[in-house]
């Protein structure tokens, strides 16, 4: 019973406890105290594809690091804490994921969380910028339509851009979409494989119904959307152990990429020519250097194109709010 509960699901964790694998990642988290970081530095640290681990947060890291370090696996794992040791916990590093800043709470308006958020990621990435420019930097941290363009803002003042680098982490949309369609038809969700383009917020989440591969489902006019909360309420823990999952697969399949690995392919919210958005997401073939190539949106249904029609502007909007912080930053 214990093995099977230790049985990691998915193929991109299944990849990151192969033994074949090359163990030389050097993989930063910042924002590792906090209820997305605490679970993803624990999938990282018991993943042979990361041979150093560096935690970062303003509270409790030291703490945090200590108790993984007691976990039998290969990577080191130290913590650093404080905007004084953060230069020290980036330096070397080949991935850094930015899971820092707070959820949205009751009461909270999108421009709360914005405000926050926005100067937390603006912070941390211009110290990346600084210390680990050649990284691929991974934000999870919300909202991330607008952080994704205030890490690349950041990146340009700095004079250090390379949009092959930056991610926004959406994979939570395709981790849902599986498994609610999984659900509905009831499939293996390790056999079902849906694309989520488009944004990370709201109607700008675009599940490809149409595209799934390995599965065959009656198409309709309302596809099941994985931008729809199925958590209990209130949230049974501060922990977002789902959110874990979806940044550490990424990671691994990232760091598969850079090791050489061919045909590895994630959805990410980037730098993007495909729509006239100047951000979007769709399925990206990973390689050595991050993105190799952008594989587009291709054939759609109508209702589909629909969609897409009516998160362009939303998304507009938020990519703008984000480069316009970071021109208005002192």
């Amino acid at each position: 019973m214990l093995s099977a509960l230790a049985r990691p699901a998915g193929a991109a964790l299944r990849r990151s406890f192969s033994t074949s694998a090359q163990n030389n990642a050097k993989v930063a988290v910042l924002g590792a105290s906090g209820g997305i970081g605490q679970p993803l530095s624990l999938l990282l640290k018991n993943s042979p594809l990361v041979s150093r681990l560096t935690l970062y947060d303003i509270a409790h890291t030291p703490g945090v690091a200590a108790d993984l370090s007691h976990i039998e696996t290969r990577a080191t794992v130290k913590g650093y804490l404080g905007p004084e040791q953060l230069p020290d916990c980036l330096k070397g590093c080949d991935v850094v994921v930015i899971p820092a800043g707070v959820p949205r709470k009751p009461g909270m308006t999108r421009d709360d969380l914005f405000n926050t958020n926005a100067t937390i990621v603006a912070t941390l990435t211009a110290a990346c910028a600084q210390h680990c420019p050649d990284a691929m930097i991974c934000i999870i941290s919300n909202p991330v339509n607008s952080t994704i363009p205030i890490t690349a803002e950041v990146f340009k003042k700095h004079g250090v851009y390379n949009p092959n680098k930056i991610f926004g982490v959406t994979t939570l949309d395709i981790v849902r979409a599986n498994a609610f369609v999984a659900e509905l038809k009831g499939l293996d969700p390790a056999r079902v494989s849906v694309p989520v383009i488009g944004g990370h917020a709201g109607k700008t989440i675009i599940p490809l119904i149409s595209q799934p591969r390995r599965w065959t489902f009656r198409r309709t006019s309302s596809p099941p959307s994985p931008g729809a909360s199925r958590r209990p309420a209130p949230r049974w823990s501060r922990l977002r152990p789902e959110q874990a999952y979806a940044g550490a697969r990424f990671v691994f399949s990232l760091v598969d990429a850079m090791n050489g690995k061919e045909g590895v392919v994630e959805c990410s919210f980037v730098k993007s020519q495909e729509t006239d958005c100047p951000y979007f997401s769709t399925p990206l073939l990973l390689g050595k250097k991050g993105i190799e190539k952008n594989l587009g949106i291709g054939k759609i249904s109508p209702f589909e194109e629909k969609m897409i029609a009516e998160a362009i502007p939303e998304l507009k909007a938020s990519i703008k709010k984000g480069e316009e912080f970071v021109k208005n930053m002192k």
